[in-house]
């Protein structure tokens, strides 16, 4: 895990696009801690708290750039990827819009938000009141 979080810290990945995957995914999982911590974390990096409250219906929405739906939908696909799988339409979407290493990058923050989920879910943590 610390593996992931350091090469993430050195990748090109974008804030605003890293939290909107950590809350995307956590609110896919249930992780009520996780979803608490990454919008407040997001919040403080001046995301527009409009975008969040409608993060989850971000489909029904123009309030998200191309490359955010293209990150979006790969998020939802490869959190739920034992139901659906990752269709090749979803991720040569994102390889276009994306490019092969933000791609992979924005590949690597989902998976490391999975395990994240996992290790919270499993350890009981609740949000901080």
């Amino acid at each position: 895990m610390l593996g992931f979080e350091k090469y993430l810290a050195k990748s090109t990945l974008s804030n605003i696009h890293a939290e909107l995957i950590k809350i995307r995914v956590s609110q896919i999982n249930g992780c009520s801690f996780c979803i608490d911590k990454h919008v407040q974390d997001a919040l403080r990096i001046g995301k527009d708290p409009c975008r969040l409250f409608v993060l989850s219906t971000w489909r029904e929405t123009p309030l998200f750039s191309r490359e955010e739906q293209a990150i979006l939908a790969l998020a939802e696909a490869m959190t739920l990827i034992a139901q659906h799988g990752v269709s090749d339409e979803t991720y040569n979407h994102a390889l276009h819009v994306l490019g092969q290493q933000y791609l992979t990058e924005v590949m690597m923050a989902i998976i490391a938000m999975n395990a994240w989920n996992r290790v919270g879910i499993t350890t009981g943590r609740e949000p901080q009141l």
